[in-house]
């Protein structure tokens, strides 16, 4: 039944912040917190290193934020991740799979032409707690 005269109840929003994450490169939070659901910037894994070193830093600052905001890596509902190359697909998974041991988020995979400091993945998230 819908409540014609209710208000919706006002957005609530905090910008979350890790030292132990890279620090964004441009206008944009590491991470913003909103009326119970916590919305994470892509993730780099930098501009050295195999895909499954640069994989585990894209993780491990998904794990930092995570933290910051109070919340761990089983919070995490949804994630996208962005490869410079499908061929990487078999080996980003295999270092994916061991930061989400239970029951793993929803996830997409896609290739992109290119990301930000020629990275070779990028990852972003949603959590909710």
């Amino acid at each position: 039944m819908a409540c014609g005269g209710c208000a919706a109840p006002p957005l609530t929003r905090e910008v979350v912040i890790s030292k132990d994450a890279a620090a964004p490169i441009g206008p944009y939070s590491q991470a913003i917190k909103a009326n119970g659901l916590v919305f994470f910037s892509g993730q780099s894994g930098g501009t050295t290193g195999s895909i499954e070193e640069q994989t585990a830093r894209a993780l491990d600052s998904l794990k930092a934020i995570a933290q910051a905001a109070g919340l761990s890596m089983s919070d995490i509902v949804s994630t996208t991740v962005y490869l410079k190359d499908m061929d990487d697909f078999s080996r980003m998974n295999a270092v994916y799979a061991g930061y989400f041991k239970d029951k793993p988020p929803a996830r997409a995979t896609v290739q992109v032409a290119r990301l930000p400091r020629d990275s070779l993945i990028q990852i972003s998230a949603i959590a909710a707690k």
